[in-house]
């Protein structure tokens, strides 16, 4: 199903999106976009929708064609103190304030948003997938802070977060238990250990 292009055609609409919230290290980001509203590209959709090359062709495209755009983050100390959430919508407020012009309309994806002044706002659930302003910052968002994990992980190779970008995968999971914990990860976060499965072989009665 196509993207649509706007909510509204009164005002100028901003599509909001973080990325990383989720990671066991590095910051959350965020990204704030106003496109066109004749902006169509055939392969905008949520980022995790999009595979990897696609993503930076794309961000290219958007940072050429939108209006205004702006990424920012909130790192892991700020995210300890918080919280996750609170941080999330602080990176958001952050790509908001650096807009210019500033919209008059704010298209935040997922169900709760901690208003940024008097700027009305509509979350919408899986708006990523929904609106292309919203696609076009989960782009931005993701590519941004997927290009400042590699850049750590130049830092601490042990963890290998060029490939799992902070996420909790078994591989950084199992980093965690050798290595301990960086000052990149998120103390707050509460980052288990892998389970070890045993599998007992021929064993008979």
């Amino acid at each position: 199903m196509a993207l649509k292009k706007y909510y509204q055609d009164q005002l100028l609409e901003a599509g909001c999106d973080e990325a990383g919230r989720g990671c066991y290290a590095g910051p959350v980001f965020a990204a704030a976009v106003i496109l066109p509203r004749n902006f169509r590209h055939p392969l905008l959709n949520d980022s995790k929708q999009v595979k990897e090359d696609q993503r930076y062709m794309l961000r290219e495209v958007i940072e050429k064609k939108a209006i205004a755009y702006s990424v920012a983050s909130v790192c892991e100390e700020e995210i300890d103190r918080i919280n996750i959430l609170q941080a999330s919508w602080l990176a958001m407020h952050r790509a908001i304030e650096a807009l210019h012009p500033t919209p008059g309309l704010l298209l935040i994806d997922g169900n709760m948003f901690r208003p940024y002044g008097s700027l009305p706002y509509h979350c919408i659930v899986k708006g990523d997938a929904t609106y292309t302003s919203i696609a076009a910052a989960s782009i931005l968002a993701k590519t941004y802070r997927d290009d400042h994990m590699i850049r750590l992980h130049e830092q601490f190779p042990s963890y290998n977060w060029k490939q799992n970008k902070g996420y909790g995968t078994p591989e950084h999971r199992i980093a965690i238990e050798s290595h301990g914990l960086c000052s990149y990860h998120r103390r707050s976060f509460n980052i288990l250990p892998v389970q070890k499965e045993f599998c007992f072989e021929g064993l008979s009665s």
